[in-house]
């Protein structure tokens, strides 16, 4: 490529800070998508007739499209154009939103749940991406990051205000229709926005095989690790599923690395740092959604807070993990490797974590819950945001659609992996303290022990939480290896620049 095509590459985009504003609506539309409809799971099940056993299917549903479909979306986005993918998935939520809120029965919920898990998954990966070329600056990539990461991870909390807002006071419904608005800004803005930048295309065949085999196996485990939570570990299903997923994606990494034009190129993976990325901001994941329920629970269930008043009492986290993102993180990546941001963050989360293992029934939220949520909020919003950056720096631009959907995915599968371990853990730690108390317990103490008990399951739970969160620092620690912005890169002689690579050249 020619020194003045290099160039042009790097050339800022005039409107990348208005870009910035509809991709992050977009994203505030998919992050509070996925608690806002768990607050209103109660009332639309009565409303449409859905059976105890079949309820989860509004949540599966939807898991299942969005985590299955994450790497094809990414390839698609490369292959049609980030900006097209992210209009095309913007108008397709919107519809699905439509029909999930006019459901007039089960089939129809479940339907139009998997229809917003598709068109989230092509959604996703070309918002980041999008970022990731647009914004070619260091720092002011680092602080568009910081934004979109701050968004993504206090939206699921805002979620649980505006769903409870949105239930009580107005109908279940609105909880999918609030979407339409929120959609058809951002595709509006886009599409008279957003210039992506020219080169970027992978116009590589399409690997049909590599579609089929990433699709069912990541279907599998996700489903699998749906089914562990309801069913157990050892049931016959859930171990079949885990079985046939681990087989399918061996598969895949096979017929990936033997592809002329393959799905996910392999060096998306195997690039030290964005694998680093991949790996420790999964484990953060896992560590943290499963806390993010038991915190639900304890505050509902124990305390006797309503749906409201939870989502209120999420605010130290929300702004915890805006805080850690915009400013903390952001300021700090261009000044320090990444790795002395992510490392340390997260043991800051872990700190957080540690504070809620001393969880009791009489804990004062004060003096407990917030300085805990909040320190979580700090640590994870700060690891996130160099993590996100590193997923697609470097990349190839034909590659950065599905380097995106990587760290998609690896959210997906550690919000997956946290809530059924650690709700496997907490469900264990319940039951053997029901067994050793209940029947020592007066009479009119049964229900305070279950209530013991509870707290006692999710304190077991948050303990290994906390391991998890370290052992994530220390692989951010010793996998990702990048220096600071224009400094050499750990352990090489190379430079590392924030310039984009030179685009792929299709097969």
């Amino acid at each position: 490529m020619s020194q003045t095509a290099s160039k042009a590459l790097i050339v800022p985009d005039a409107n990348r800070w208005k870009a910035l504003v509809f991709i992050a609506l977009a994203q505030l539309m998919v992050v509070l998508d996925s608690t806002i409809v768990n607050v209103a799971l109660p009332s639309a099940q009565t409303d449409l007739g859905i059976s105890d056993g079949s309820r989860q299917w509004v949540v599966t549903a939807y898991a299942l499209a969005f985590g299955g479909l994450l790497i094809f979306g990414g390839r698609i986005a490369d292959l049609w154009g980030r900006k097209r993918a992210f209009v095309v998935g913007l108008g397709g939520f919107a519809v699905a939103s439509a029909l999930g809120g006019a459901a007039v029965n089960e089939a129809t919920m479940f339907g139009a749940r998997a229809l917003q898990g598709v068109f989230g998954a092509l959604l996703a990966p070309a918002a980041l991406s999008l970022l990731a070329v647009m914004f070619t600056d260091a720092k002011e990539r680092a602080k568009a990051f910081g934004i979109y990461t701050g968004i993504s991870g206090g939206g699921a909390a805002v979620g649980f205000i505006l769903g409870g807002v949105l239930t009580e006071y107005l109908d279940w419904r609105w909880t999918f229709f609030v979407n339409i608005p929120f959609a058809l800004v951002a595709a509006a803005g886009a599409y008279f926005v957003i210039r992506e930048p020219e080169g970027g295309r992978n116009r590589s065949p399409l690997d049909i095989p590599g579609v089929i085999l990433s699709t069912l196996g990541l279907v599998a485990l996700v489903y699998g690790f749906t089914r562990a939570e309801s069913d157990g570990w050892g049931d016959p299903t859930t171990v079949g599923l885990f079985v046939a997923s681990a087989l399918l994606l061996a598969v895949f990494v096979l017929a990936e690395a033997k592809s002329k034009a393959p799905l996910l190129p392999l060096r998306v993976l195997t690039e030290r740092n964005r694998g680093g990325a991949y790996l420790s901001l999964g484990l953060a994941i896992t560590g943290m959604f499963g806390t993010f329920l038991f915190l639900t629970y304890y505050l509902q269930v124990v305390k006797g807070c309503s749906p409201i008043s939870t989502g209120f009492a999420f605010l130290p986290l929300v702004l915890g993990m805006t805080t850690g993102a915009s400013q903390i993180g952001a300021r700090l990546v261009t000044r320090l490797a990444p790795r002395l941001v992510m490392g340390p963050a997260l043991l800051v989360a872990a700190l957080g974590l540690f504070l809620l293992t001393r969880l009791e029934m009489g804990s004062s939220y004060a003096s407990l819950v917030l300085p805990g949520m909040l320190l979580l909020g700090l640590g994870i919003g700060t690891a996130t945001m160099p993590a996100m950056s590193l997923s697609a720096q470097g990349a190839a631009p034909g590659d950065a659609g599905v380097a995106s959907a990587m760290v998609n995915t690896s959210q997906q599968v550690g919000g997956a992996i946290g809530t059924a371990l650690l709700n496997t853990i907490a469900a264990s730690a319940t039951a053997s303290y029901l067994t050793d108390h209940t029947a020592r317990a007066a009479a009119g103490r049964q229900q305070l022990v279950r209530m013991q008990a509870m707290v006692h399951g999710y304190t077991d739970a948050i303990w290994f939480a906390v391991g998890i969160l370290v052992l994530a620092a220390v692989v951010a620690v010793t996998f990702v290896n990048v220096g600071r912005p224009g400094a050499a890169t750990a352990g090489s002689g190379e430079s590392v620049t924030d310039e984009p690579a030179p685009p792929l050249i299709a097969h």
